[in-house]
């Protein structure tokens, strides 16, 4: 039998004289995509990711100081059973669960390799020297990354949407099907929807990265968005634009130029669709966004005068001569008089912290009769992604 091994239940077959029959094999069986998403669904989830990612990549290219493209999604369905064919290699999970316009998970898988390289230009490294084991410093660097990513998407999915979309600070795991490590992580659901993007970070990675969402979910999200993309084409049919001179068919509408988070790469046959589909009198207002430029130095005291509504937004500013640990049986033992010493040498900077976050080191003054602080140094990003922890 083509060199491989017969099953009991072949071995009876044959023994009685029946034929053998070749059962199908479960585990090779393909999810054919088709057959849980048409291909309106596949766009507008690969539309979705493309959009959101372009803010993400924005966000962390500043991060990173280098240059990062999210580009080119495939979507695809994946078997619960089957992860540890889809994932070979040893991952990084995070996952956001949404706490406000949507109720549901979302899922990004990276290569560790990858990671490594992420944390290390967060901690100040130049990329081409990463860690072959990921620590606790190194996870911390990679999740604030991925916080300040999806924080990105979040607010693409809230004009995306027209609504409120907030999610929870993300949690980072090792990701090893082959060793049964960080398995918990990927939702349970037999059906997942995998969105795989081109990842591309200045000349130190050309991999992918992937998003992962329950087929629920990733439904629920195609039909918010039909749905409000529905209401806002009629809009105009009910209130007819008189402004003639920005008004032009829907299908011969050019994409604005300025907007890099569109697709540049959407699918013909979605153009065929819209072309077909829009009634010859249908008409759309397209117009091109506009931002404002704070770099441009003639920009008016009206036009910046809404920055002073942030000015006077209170902050906690904190300084920290230092901490320790005690069990409860040294908590209870203190009294008037104890002494407790703390993590840091006598004379050593103190931590000036703002609403609970690192941002500078100083040394105490006494100010008339008053404790005071002088800033002695701005603490750099990897100080920050150290006090994470």
């Amino acid at each position: 039998m083509n060199g491989e091994m017969l099953s009991q239940d072949e071995i009876d077959a044959l023994l009685r004289g029946e034929p053998v029959t070749e059962e199908p094999n479960k585990q090779e069986e393909v999810h054919n995509v088709l057959d849980y998403l048409d291909e309106m669904q596949q766009d507008a989830i690969g539309e979705l990711g493309n959009i959101s990612f372009g803010s993400s990549a924005t966000a962390l290219s500043t991060l990173l100081n280098q240059k990062v493209e999210i580009t080119t999604p495939s979507v695809s369905i994946i078997d619960n059973a089957k992860l540890e064919e889809e994932f070979p290699h040893p991952y990084v999970a995070i996952q956001v669960k949404y706490t406000a316009g949507f109720s549901g998970v979302n899922i990004l898988v990276i290569k560790q390799s990858d990671a490594a390289i992420i944390a290390d230009l967060m901690l100040g490294g130049d990329g081409t020297s990463p860690a072959d084991m990921l620590d606790e410093i190194h996870l911390s660097a990679v999740q604030e990354a991925m916080n300040q990513m999806m924080g990105s998407a979040a607010t693409s999915m809230s004009s995306i949407f027209a609504k409120k979309v907030d999610i929870s600070p993300p949690s980072i795991e090792l990701l090893n099907f082959s060793e049964g490590e960080g398995t918990d992580t990927i939702p349970q659901q037999n059906l997942l929807v995998k969105v795989s993007f081109r990842l591309t970070i200045g000349n130190l990675i050309d991999s992918a990265i992937m998003q992962v969402l329950p087929i629920d979910f990733a439904k629920k999200l195609v039909e918010d968005l039909l749905s409000k993309n529905s209401d806002t084409v009629s809009e105009p049919k009910q209130t007819p634009n008189t402004n003639t001179e920005t008004v032009q068919s829907s299908a011969s509408v050019e994409k604005p130029q300025n907007q890099p988070m569109m697709n540049s790469n959407m699918n013909q046959r979605e153009n065929d669709r819209a072309a077909s589909s829009e009634k010859p009198n249908g008409q759309l207002n397209v117009q091109t966004a506009s931002f404002l430029d704070f770099n441009q130095p003639n920009v008016t005291a009206t036009e910046t005068k809404n920055l002073d509504m942030l000015l006077d937004i209170p902050l906690q500013v904190t300084v920290e001569l230092g901490k320790t640990k005690k069990s409860v049986k040294e908590i209870l033992e203190l009294g008037a008089g104890s002494i407790i010493e703390l993590d840091k040498l006598a004379g050593e900077p103190v931590d000036i912290l703002v609403n609970s976050r690192l941002i500078a080191k100083g040394e105490v003054v006494v100010i008339d009769e008053n404790f005071g602080v002088r800033v002695t140094d701005i603490v750099s990003q990897s100080d920050r992604i150290k006090k994470l922890n």
